[in-house]
């Protein structure tokens, strides 16, 4: 069993390797860390007319000192990654992988034999996209099978966890995690769903069934249904209650449908600045 923890070398590398550290503690998982080179680095027009500009060979030659450049960099990134996951009290066996690439493309080889995905909320731009999730991330928690942690900026403990419940299957599948994985029993988690006035019963019925199920795990549960727009309405109960991880399931339907890419799901994302754990 492995968490994979993928880093690019941005500010959101720091709270990834840390939250990987945490769950595999709790997982008694070992830590991969993978770093992606992007191609696309080595594909922008300028680079692609020097050869025009230069010649063959100039142009060959800066060719193969950017990615000597980038071999280096990433040993360093590699190297620092590996440095924080065992300032954070890991440790377990920890591997390194560095690939070339795009990451989503090598996703279902690396995680075959992982637990979980660890990725950044945004990668390298981060400071200048701040209301902007990363594309990477998304296009990973979009073709990931497993579950999928997307760290918020910085590292917190985790004592309670805010679950947003629908009857359906991705939903489904977080309380399935969460009944047989039971390194979290010691998290208060706060079960929550949003409804509307049209389907108060319905939703509260199926509220009531998920928390039974989790109770009967020997977890430790608040039930709430909520009222209100979905987004703010779990943002605001997560600061209200100090939450410090938010679950909830992806390409759900309802309200939380079209998980990452639907502006609902953005913007939880978004405005609750904190760790989410995203279920298929």
């Amino acid at each position: 069993m492995k968490i994979l923890a993928c880093i690019d070398g941005s500010q959101y590398s720091q709270s990834c390797c840390e939250y990987a550290a945490w769950a595999a503690e709790r997982l008694k998982a070992e830590i991969e860390i993978v770093y992606v080179t992007d191609l696309r680095q080595f594909e922008i027009p300028f680079v692609a007319d020097l050869s025009g500009s230069l010649g063959l060979q100039p142009y060959q030659s800066i060719m193969g000192e950017l990615q000597q450049l980038e071999e280096r960099k990433a040993t360093l990134v590699l190297d620092q990654a590996e440095s924080l996951v065992r300032d954070a009290g890991y440790e377990g066996e920890v591997t390194r992988v560095h690939k070339t690439g795009f990451l989503v493309d090598s996703l279902s080889d690396l995680e075959e034999s992982a637990e979980l995905i660890v990725i950044g909320k945004r990668g390298e731009n981060a400071n200048f996209a701040a209301e902007h999730l990363g594309s990477t991330m998304e296009r990973v928690a979009r073709a990931a099978s497993k579950p999928c942690l997307v760290a918020s900026r910085s590292f917190h403990p985790i004592k309670k966890m805010l679950l947003a419940y629908q009857n359906v299957p991705s939903c489904n599948a977080a309380i399935d995690y969460f009944c047989n994985t039971l390194c979290f029993s010691d998290i208060e988690l706060h079960l929550v769903s949003v409804a509307r006035s049209d389907d108060e019963a319905d939703v509260l019925s199926e509220l009531r069934d998920a928390e039974e199920r989790l109770r009967s795990a020997g977890l430790n549960v608040v039930c709430q249904m909520l009222h209100g727009p979905v987004a703010a309405t779990l943002s605001d109960y997560a600061k209200e209650m100090e939450v410090g991880m938010l679950a909830m399931g992806a390409y759900g339907h309802s309200k939380i449908r079209h998980l990452i890419i639907g502006s609902t799901t953005t913007e939880i994302l978004r405005d609750c600045r904190l760790p989410t754990l995203l279920f298929r």
